[in-house]
């Protein structure tokens, strides 16, 4: 069946998809009959299964796959130590900012990159404009490093962003400040420029130990997973006999007091990281660095992405642990953000480990016949940013041949909370007695749902929202020759098929080997 895709743009498709979670079960506000907790989330019966069905992809592919990589889960609260040697205790901070019309706080480096984006925008605007005029003979490179307009714009990028690096590089809070004024940045609320002083603000939930008040040590929800996997760095080469290069990899919870959460999933408190620490001979991270570049930018690709949808980000200003870092970016409704950071982490962290606890975190490499810190290249993901990129592609809207309209969530089969809904046409006849045998056939394989409620069009619509890839019909056709209607979600197309043949047709579609 031919369909118009309407599916809208910028704001208005980011509304419908926060929306769109909400009513089919796939994210909730947290606490939400108590009026919510902000920037926090819960996941529901849908969201669940797409998250674990993203956390497992990403440890088959980056643990199973690799015979150098192994995985841990290392405990959410630790040592407190540990967070002044990784340097979060006096570095971990966000430069904010006030206006002091709205009473808004914003986050002073987000306003600078925003005001950037914007005349980056410009540029792509430029081009855009140049490529419909001179059609086949447009050379964009030529186009970019000639124009007049465009070299302006980019000597405006260039210089911004140079101020504000050096400026984070001395902890020059004034002239960061300075910046916001001289772009003339305003509130989006008030539309003023009537800013507070810029501060910084650390970004550690704080807790206490103990069984009694008196007793207790304060120590802290981390704020991200790696840590756990330096300070068993030992540990893991050990009991693994493990050679040089080797990878370490983690899932879990970390916790940031983002003051200026926002952006749905995109940025909360309370979020999940999947992250990989990749221990090889110092002198050879840029190798190695360039190689996890590559890797992971493939990774994503795999997931049914178009490669507009990604881009590199290389830092301007790195964290104090880095001599490389790149974002790879996703194209979400709000524009192009970080998805995942690749960075080379050099031997800072197990040399700071090694001075705040007195123990040696080296390597003796038999080929080398030398003991020496291992470099890291990491490679981290925000679990939740990675559903959203997920959900905010797969989303469409649609108008049909006959006029209808349609939602659908061309989630990759593979990824699909739901795999299959078997369906008897009514609810009678003996219909959902043999939809209910097939059902018990394939709910071994695949998580598999039973809907004989509504007539069966809405019933369809109902799983095209959800995501469900297929649909089998059970009708009075089936109880005479074994045969069911199998009804794929992306085309509509529906096909005759024996039963004995359903799994098998699941098996080859939702096969994470088989993807595309």
């Amino acid at each position: 069946m031919n369909t118009t895709d309407n599916t809208p743009k910028g704001d208005e498709l980011f509304k419908n998809i926060i929306s769109h979670c909400k009513e089919y079960g796939y994210i909730f506000p947290s606490s939400e009959i108590y009026d919510g907790l902000s920037a926090v989330y819960d996941y529901g019966q849908y969201g669940a299964e797409l998250k674990k069905n993203l956390r497992d992809y990403w440890w088959k592919s980056m643990v199973q796959m690799h015979e150098n990589i192994v995985g841990i889960d290392s405990a959410i609260f630790m040592h407190p130590t540990i967070w002044k040697a990784s340097g979060h205790v006096d570095a971990f901070n966000d430069p904010l900012i006030d206006n002091k019309d709205s009473k808004k706080r914003y986050r002073a480096d987000v306003l600078i990159e925003d005001h950037v984006n914007k005349i980056d925008a410009k540029i792509t605007k430029e081009v855009e404009k140049a490529a419909t005029r001179f059609g086949d003979s447009f050379n964009e490179e030529t186009y970019r490093s000639t124009n007049p307009r465009v070299l302006e714009y980019q000597k405006k990028i260039d210089e911004i962003n140079n101020r504000f690096k050096i400026a984070m590089d001395n902890n020059d809070l004034i002239e960061v400040k300075q910046i916001i004024i001289d772009c003339e940045i305003v509130c989006p609320i008030s539309g003023s420029r009537n800013w507070t002083d810029v501060r910084q603000f650390n970004l550690m939930f704080s807790t206490q130990m103990g069984s009694v008040s008196e007793d207790s040590g304060l120590i802290y929800l981390r704020p991200e997973t790696a840590q756990g996997i330096f300070v068993n760095f030992l540990n893991v080469q050990k009991s693994g006999r493990m050679k040089i290069p080797f990878g370490i990899a983690q899932t879990g919870k970390a916790f940031r007091n983002e003051i200026v959460a926002r952006q749905f999933i995109f940025r909360m408190r309370e979020f999940e990281q999947m992250e990989m620490q990749y221990f090889v001979r110092p002198g050879e991270e840029m190798e190695w660095y360039n190689y996890w570049k590559s890797e992971r930018i493939k990774w994503h690709r795999s997931l049914g992405f178009s490669e507009s949808k990604h881009r590199f980000h290389d830092h301007l200003k790195l964290a104090h642990y880095a001599n490389a870092a790149a974002d790879i970016e996703y194209d979400f409704p709000f524009g192009f953000k970080e998805l995942e950071g690749i960075h080379s982490r050099t031997d800072f962290d197990l040399k700071a480990h090694e001075a705040f606890s007195g123990k040696k975190l080296q390597y003796f490499d038999p080929e080398l016949n030398e003991n020496y810190t291992p470099y890291v290249v990491e490679t981290s993901i925000g679990l939740d940013r990675l559903f959203l990129a997920v959900i905010s592609n797969s989303y469409h809207e649609e108008k049909l041949e006959d006029g209808s309209e349609r939602v659908v969530l061309r989630l990759p089969d593979f990824l699909a909370p739901v795999k299959a809904t078997v369906m008897p046409l009514m609810k009678k006849d003996g219909l959902p007695e043999k939809a209910r045998e097939i059902m018990d056939m394939l709910v071994w394989d695949y998580n598999c749902q039973y809907d004989e409620k509504d007539s069966i069009g809405k019933r369809y619509r109902r799983q095209d929202a959800i995501g469900t890839p297929f649909c089998i019909t059970v009708d009075h056709q089936t109880l005479v020759d074994q045969t069911v209607t199998i009804r794929y979600r992306d085309s509509m197309k529906q096909d005759r098929v024996p039963t004995y043949t359903v799994s098998g047709l699941i098996a080859e579609k939702v096969n994470i080997k088989n993807r595309s």
